[in-house]
């Protein structure tokens, strides 16, 4: 069982501290309850977010890449922002945005914890995206101490 007040506590400190103000790593992070053992009629819901206003059912197309597990064959939308995968992990993955506007380019990280799906946009390049790997790493940490 998932302890939603523990989740929501973790991320309402980690998100303040670390998304959506100019110099935080990141400029918008989603937190989506995701069981890719779970029933197949079980959706996926937003969690948390911060940054960013998404709808469940502009997720859904996100969550079926998910679910296909066809990494480097696809790309991904968030949003209006098509992705491509430039690096694959064992339970994360970057991206970066094709068709931005932004000189230094947009790019996003998605981690998969036991209950979760983090995914964590920031703008910028190699340094931003490590900025940002760290403070998603951390995030993830803290979930872990209940194999969230």
């Amino acid at each position: 069982m998932t302890d939603w007040a523990f989740a929501h506590r973790v991320w309402e400190k980690w998100a303040s501290n670390n998304v959506g103000s100019s110099g935080e790593p990141l400029k918008a992070a989603l937190l989506i309850n995701y069981d890719p053992t779970g029933p197949s009629r079980l959706l996926s819901v937003i969690a948390e977010q911060h940054g960013i206003k998404a709808k469940p059912v502009e997720l859904g197309p996100f969550i079926d890449f998910i679910k296909r597990n066809n990494l480097q064959g696809e790309c991904f939308f968030i949003g209006q922002n098509q992705y491509m995968i430039t690096s694959i992990h064992e339970n994360w993955f970057c991206a970066r945005c094709v068709n931005t506007q932004k000189p230094a380019g947009e790019g996003v990280i998605v981690m998969q914890t036991t209950a979760f799906l983090l995914v964590a946009l920031y703008d910028g390049s190699i340094g931003s995206a490590s900025r940002a790997m760290v403070v998603i790493d951390q995030f993830a940490w803290q979930l872990g101490r209940k194999n969230l």
